[in-house]
Formats: C-alpha cells, structure tokens, sequence
C-alpha cells in the first residue's frame, strides 16, 4: 500500500483550510457572506432541504450579489451619473413583467407601512 506524498497531504491541509473559512462565513475573496440565513431560508421555503449545502447557498449568494452589483452600476448609467434612484431601477426592469410588477408591490407596500407607521405615531402622540 502506497503512502501519500507531501504535495497529496499539502492538497488535504488546503481543503481543509477552505472549510474553515466557508464556516467562518468568509469566501475565499475574503467576502463575508452576506445573506447566507435569508438565502437558507427562502431555499427551504421553495422545496429545498432544511439546511441545504453551503456550497449550493454560498453559490446562490455569488449570483444574488452579481445581479445587484450589474443592476446597480446600469442604475447608475441611466440616470444621475453616480446616482441611483427608484426611478431608475423602475426603467431598468420595464420590460420584465415580474421584476416590473414585483418592484411595485414592494413600492406600495412601503408606501402603506409609511403611512401606517405616521398613523401610529400620531395616535400615540395624542393619547399622551
């Protein structure tokens, strides 16, 4: 039976080094993991595992923050430069029936907790 050569041992130490910092919730970037509970989560929520592989959730993370990061710098080319407003993520999404509808329940869901919150606040100030 053969013995493990050094540079087989050094591969073994590398993986194990990788594993460490995954649980740790770094990349190997260095990145901390940002929404790894929320992404569990909703990977449940659609049909996936209670606690679905970091891998599967890490990937998934790596997609979530690429598509932001791209949405947020053609936000920035469309309107003011260096700026981005709601305005120009609604441009950005028009064509897309179910981004475009699903950004405006989220803008009139907030609009509702606004003012429910402004409701809130204005009973509690009078009933002082």
């Amino acid at each position: 039976m053969a013995t493990p050569s050094s540079d087989a041992a050094d591969q073994f130490d590398q993986f194990d080094d990788e594993e460490s910092e995954q649980q740790l919730g770094a990349t190997a970037s260095g990145r901390k993991r940002l929404f790894s509970k929320e992404l569990r989560c909703m990977m449940y929520g659609f049909g996936d595992d209670k606690n679905p592989y970091t891998e599967s959730v890490d990937f998934l993370e790596d997609l979530v923050i690429e598509f932001i990061t791209e949405t947020t710098h053609k936000a920035m080319e469309v309107g003011r430069p260096g700026r981005v407003q709601v305005e120009d993520i609604i441009f950005l999404v028009r064509k897309d029936p179910r981004k475009y509808a699903r950004v405006k329940d989220l803008l009139t869901m907030n609009e509702e907790l606004k003012k429910a919150r402004k409701a809130f606040d204005e009973v509690k100030y009078v009933g002082e």
